[in-house]
């Protein structure tokens, strides 16, 4: 679904990612580890095209989006949850995903089928995004994504900052969305069980170069968490 080859990507004159190469399998998750620092979000700011890469290849589902700006990108299937549990505050969470909803053909179904997955988005629907937990506000950044019926999902260490029976939930939902099939998911992790559950690939990314690769299941562990501690 997402191929990247030989990515080098920056801001201003400072240089983050030394020539990235790694692909999401179609239908698959494919996850990417490493530190604060390592260009994780970088990373995945380059895959939608919020930075333009100074070398390399970004194909989505075979074709060169390499030189396409992040609105066409999104058009062709691409969705984002940028790290930090975005929304509008000062609007409810119903008009948070209504604003995305009412915009596409489909926009209600998709906006129930979003709400199912995160039950208790219902419940608080009323109240404004801005005064929602953490953990909430994370829930709420992935429906409205999702009511995009996206292709491909980039996801910014969705479980970071909140509560533990809400990163549960999280991990469900992704692990949930991985098995269905029609769905490709990019997730940038730091909870290393989980990452490495849900994906069929994982790589470690240290300085802005990967370092290590491979199947992510139960065996892998052990290598990804040498890898880190180097």
């Amino acid at each position: 679904m997402l191929e990247i080859t030989g990515l080098v990507a920056g801001y201003d004159r400072s240089t983050v990612l030394h020539g990235v190469t790694l692909a999401v399998p179609e239908d698959g998750v494919a996850t990417v580890l490493g530190h604060n620092g390592a260009g994780k979000s970088t990373l995945l700011r380059a895959a939608l095209g919020l930075i333009r890469p100074r070398a390399g290849t970004v194909l989505l589902d075979g074709q060169d989006v390499t030189r396409l700006p992040a609105h066409q990108r999104v058009r062709r299937g691409m969705a984002y949850v940028p790290q930090g549990q975005q929304s509008f505050p000062q609007l409810t969470a119903m008009e948070n995903l209504r604003l995305v909803a009412d915009g596409l053909r489909d926009g209600r179904a998709a906006l129930d089928e979003a709400l199912d997955l995160f039950p208790a988005l219902r419940a608080a629907g009323g109240r404004r995004a801005g005064l929602l937990s953490g953990g909430q506000r994370q829930q709420l950044a992935i429906a409205r994504a999702l009511i995009t019926r996206p292709g491909l999902l980039l996801l910014d260490e969705p479980t970071e900052g909140i509560q533990p029976s809400v990163v549960a939930e999280i991990q469900r939902t992704v692990l949930e969305l991985s098995g269905r099939g029609g769905l490709s998911v990019l997730l940038v992790e730091q909870h290393v069980g989980f990452a490495l559950r849900a994906a069929e690939r994982y790589y470690v990314l240290q300085a802005g170069r990967v370092t290590s690769a491979g199947s992510g299941d139960a065996q892998a562990e052990t290598a990804v968490r040498r890898a880190l501690s180097v």
